[in-house]
């Protein structure tokens, strides 16, 4: 059994998200889990932010959308693949 994670970290998150919205936009399928995560509240909010994406489907395909997340300027993306022997 195994599970793909995609994390993203992203930076100037109010100008960057919505770049990187568009993209997992278009990849929506894959996207089976979704957490979003940034530091701050109100007024008080971070500049950068990271997503959890708990992800389905073809190796090929995710890899491929870890790589297009990469192009985008202030964007990290890792996909992880964990693996229960």
């Amino acid at each position: 059994m195994s599970k793909n994670v995609l994390l993203i970290l992203i930076g100037k998150r109010k100008d960057t998200a919505i770049n990187v919205q568009k993209v997992l936009t278009a990849w929506g399928c894959m996207i089976k889990t979704r957490l979003g995560i940034h530091d701050g509240v109100l007024d008080h909010c971070s500049d950068t932010g990271l997503l959890m994406l708990e992800m389905v489907g073809e190796h090929d395909k995710l890899a491929e959308l870890e790589a297009k997340l990469n192009i985008l300027p202030n964007v990290k993306a890792q996909l992880v693949t964990l693996t229960l022997n």
